[in-house]
């Protein structure tokens, strides 16, 4: 037969002890649970507060968007028309969205006189004149809503546009001189005598027998 020896029992100072230890571990781990339950409830408001403002961007930038477009297509129709007035010319603009960003879309329509509508934003459908003119538009509608140096400088630029609406568009430069608030400079450098005779004041550069280089200067 064998005899089995028994452990002594814990005394009470070592469950004491051992129970305090307890407590203490307990209280531990509450107090982190409370404190990680804290620290959810401040990230779910910043996440909340975060949304929030996402949402009052998008807000602000599909208003800006909105009112950008309708100004770009409202000042390049008066444009077009004011340029070729023997067309019915207008800018319409399709807004979409893609993975959430906005794409704008300038897209011309020429509405003819037997009713046919052409809607398309290539060169080949309207030719030089036209997105030449709607070229130097957008550059004007850039400097005017960015209030950038009021100054557009143009070399060369207008060499598309058919004979028969320059004038119209030197024209219109002299009006959009006169309306931008502040005034407008537009320096066009070009060969074509109705720019030169359309300009409020005119720079005429010959080279002499010499070679020597003169300006002459017309003003109206």
């Amino acid at each position: 037969m064998a005899a089995v020896k028994l452990a002594e029992p814990p005394s009470l100072v070592s469950l004491k002890s051992m129970a305090d230890q307890a407590v203490g571990f307990r209280d531990a781990v509450k107090n982190q649970s409370q404190q990680n339950q804290r620290e959810i409830r401040n990230l779910e408001e910043e996440e909340h507060l975060l949304v929030l403002c996402a949402q009052l961007l998008r807000t602000l930038a599909d208003d800006e968007v909105s009112e950008g477009v309708e100004a770009v297509t409202q000042l390049q129709t008066e444009g077009l028309q004011e340029i070729f007035p023997d067309k019915d010319l207008s800018l319409e603009a399709e807004v979409s969205e893609s993975r959430g960003k906005v794409s704008v879309e300038l897209v011309t329509v020429d509405k003819k006189p037997d009713g046919t509508v052409i809607r398309d934003s290539s060169l080949e459908a309207f030719g030089g004149s036209v997105t030449t003119v709607e070229s130097i538009l957008l550059r004007i509608i850039v400097i005017m809503r960015r209030d950038l140096k009021p100054l557009l400088v143009l070399d060369e630029t207008l060499a598309a546009v058919a004979r028969n609406y320059v004038s119209s568009v030197a024209e219109f430069f002299r009006t959009m001189c006169e309306k931008v608030p502040g005034g407008m400079d537009i320096l066009v450098v070009s060969h074509d005598p109705q720019l030169v005779e359309g300009a409020q004041r005119s720079y005429v550069i010959e080279a002499n027998r010499s070679g020597a280089i003169s300006f002459k200067e017309k003003i109206e």
